[in-house]
């Protein structure tokens, strides 16, 4: 398999209710890339149906290492540019040919800017990457960029970022940016943070570790 344009990498954990929708909804824009995180349901099998390449991890791997892996197979499969996006519903699909057109007129790395945030860590994390980058919304797991974004690193995530690596080392190289505001549906099962103070705790690290590697380290 290969020569793939779009590829749209989607995480999942247990999301037998909304997957195959997810799929259908994707595959009209490129090839839907559902890597199954461990699941104990019948999530591989409905992706499969629906018309996914389905890569699976024997456990729970925690959602950067999702990513990190359908990462590698949209570059495997030649994929030229690279879509991330939930397994929960909280996308609407139709939203990805905004995200292509975004990359079309030169952006190589295109960031989903949420209408809503349930927690005052991710306002703070935002506020931080908006005057630093201008990423507006960096923990929104629907993001584009170009393959060569994440040839030139080679990785996705290397510290558990909660989806941010990729994009705050492309912006701070300089990479050409857009962001694209959206409404965020209603969602299907837990969050990807987790619970309250769980999330907080994952979200606070990775800004701190974000702050670390930009600010500090690179001074």
């Amino acid at each position: 398999m290969g020569g793939y344009r779009v590829g749209i990498v989607i995480p999942a954990l247990n999301e037998s209710a909304t997957i195959a929708e997810v799929v259908a909804g994707a595959k009209v824009y490129g090839v839907p890339i559902v890597v199954d995180d461990g699941s104990t349901d019948t999530t591989t099998e409905l992706a499969l149906r629906a018309g996914a390449v389905v890569v699976t991890h024997e456990g729970n791997r925690g959602y950067d290492a999702a990513l990190n892996t359908g990462f590698k197979k949209a570059d495997e499969l030649a994929c030229e540019i690279v879509i991330t996006l939930d397994a929960d519903g909280q996308h609407d699909p139709l939203l990805i040919q905004k995200f292509i057109s975004a990359v079309d007129a030169g952006a190589e790395l295109v960031v989903g800017s949420r209408s809503r945030r349930q927690r005052f860590s991710e306002h703070l994390f935002g506020w931080y990457t908006n005057l630093r980058f201008e990423i507006a919304d960096p923990l929104c797991g629907m993001k584009a960029y170009r393959i060569g974004v994440y040839r030139a690193r080679g990785y996705f995530d290397s510290f558990g970022s909660v989806g941010t690596e990729l994009a705050i080392s492309s912006a701070k190289r300089g990479c050409r940016l857009s962001n694209v505001s959206f409404k965020v549906l209603q969602r299907s099962g837990k969050s990807r943070f987790g619970q309250t103070l769980t999330g907080n705790y994952k979200i606070i690290r990775a800004m701190l570790i974000a702050i670390w590697r930009v600010d500090i380290r690179n001074s």
